[in-house]
């Protein structure tokens, strides 16, 4: 499926949900160029999507997998609550449900 075509997917299955679009790259560092793949700020919350995991790509090596850190634990500092899932996750329902649920308590 391609990554256009499952974007779609999953803001409509968000939208049927009740939930607002998410910001797509959102930028939430001042400093640094960091990004969020998907991100809802007035909730801060923040979606990353962690590809390459079987293949051992940018995620899973040494390097990527320590850089990541550092941007997730920023983002904590921050405030904002991360949510990571596999490409393959954004169209699941228990994805969206767990979005939904954060959201709701959230308000």
């Amino acid at each position: 499926m391609k990554q256009n075509l499952q974007q779609k997917i999953f803001f409509r299955l968000l939208s049927e949900k009740g939930i607002e679009r998410p910001y797509s790259e959102y930028k939430f560092h001042s400093d640094r160029k960091w990004r969020f793949d998907y991100c809802f700020p007035n909730q801060k919350l923040a979606i990353e999507i962690e590809g390459g995991i079987w293949i051992k790509g940018r995620h899973t090596r040494g390097s990527g997998f320590v850089k990541d850190m550092e941007k997730y634990n920023n983002a904590a500092v921050l405030g904002y609550r991360l949510l990571r899932f596999q490409p393959n996750d954004l169209t699941k329902k228990e994805t969206i449900n767990t979005i939904y649920d954060i959201i709701k308590n959230s308000r």
